[in-house]
């Protein structure tokens, strides 16, 4: 029997991270085209909330566009616990979903936010009741989760305790560093899914040891409901999962699990975001390289 797959595309957040990397207004709207009419991805993530009035203009332009095309709902932004500023800056901008930003770590909690976990499980519920009054959809990010399971994995257990009574719509886990093996990430998530079945789950890897691709795999045989991915591997440090190389190996070794994904489009799009970005393709990437 075939499992479904969700493919959450944040080349237009994530990968604007990229070193050297800033898109204007209407590469944004074109390269969202691209992403869900060309490729067909399941959802895109396309700026992060309070960045500056560019952004908030850009985000405009693709839900304004996905209005018209019954798209909207695809469309996602990045928010932040921030007295509510985020969520208003999201409405703004037209946008139905909301990638809440949390501590996924004790560590994180501790030295960034200063605050105990009572109080920041508190601050969460707050914007996640305000957006729900406000037909706001909530996707909430465990950010440093993989150090979290490494180092504070109680606290992790118990945020998602947490959460798992809070109106949310999907739970993303990030290994934010880009530490985790394909063994730990396999035994991390095949725990975590079997403890809150009810729970949508969501990978998001990035490739700081050349592993994104590995984790990836190992997050879907460990029964993961989305990937988070980049075209050509875009994204801050060394980037992020590479879409093609992802899309390449579901779709070739794992025969039970169902992607919407155009394949047959990968190349075209890798090479106009190349293009359009600056962002130089290595003749010697897998799937999309010109040696390949």
């Amino acid at each position: 029997m075939l499992r479904n797959l969700e493919i959450m595309d944040t080349t237009l957040r994530d990968g604007e991270q990229t070193s050297g990397v800033s898109y204007s207004p209407n590469e944004k709207l074109t390269i969202a085209k691209l992403l869900l009419e060309e490729l067909n991805v399941d959802r895109i993530e396309v700026a992060s909330a309070r960045v500056s009035d560019g952004e908030l203009n850009s985000v405009k332009q693709i839900t304004n566009w996905a209005k018209e095309n019954k798209k909207i709902d695809r469309i996602e932004v990045l928010t932040f616990l921030d007295d509510g500023k985020s969520l208003e800056w999201l409405m703004k901008s037209g946008c139905n979903v909301q990638n809440l930003l949390t501590k996924g770590s004790l560590n994180h909690l501790k030295h960034q936010l200063k605050k105990t976990p009572k109080n920041h499980f508190k601050d969460i519920s707050k914007i996640i009741q305000t957006a729900e009054q406000n037909s706001i959809q909530t996707n909430v990010y465990l950010e440093d989760w993989s150090n979290g399971m490494h180092h504070s994995e109680s606290y992790v257990y118990d945020y998602l305790d947490f959460i798992a009574e809070q109106a949310i719509g999907k739970v993303l886990l990030p290994d934010t560093l880009g530490v985790l093996t394909p063994d730990q990430t396999r035994t991390y998530l095949t725990s975590i899914i079997a403890r809150y079945p009810q729970l949508h789950f969501d990978f998001h890897g990035h490739n700081d040891y050349d592993l994104s691709v590995a984790n990836a795999l190992e997050a879907v045989k460990a029964g993961v409901h989305g990937l988070h991915l980049t075209v050509n591997g875009m994204g801050e440090r060394a980037g992020n999962a590479p879409l093609a190389s992802v899309v390449a190996v579901i779709n070739d070794f794992l025969p039970d699990i169902k992607i919407n994904i155009n394949e047959d489009s990968l190349y075209k799009v890798s090479k106009l975001v190349a293009t359009l970005t600056g962002f130089r393709i290595p003749a010697n990437k897998p799937i999309v390289g010109e040696n390949v």
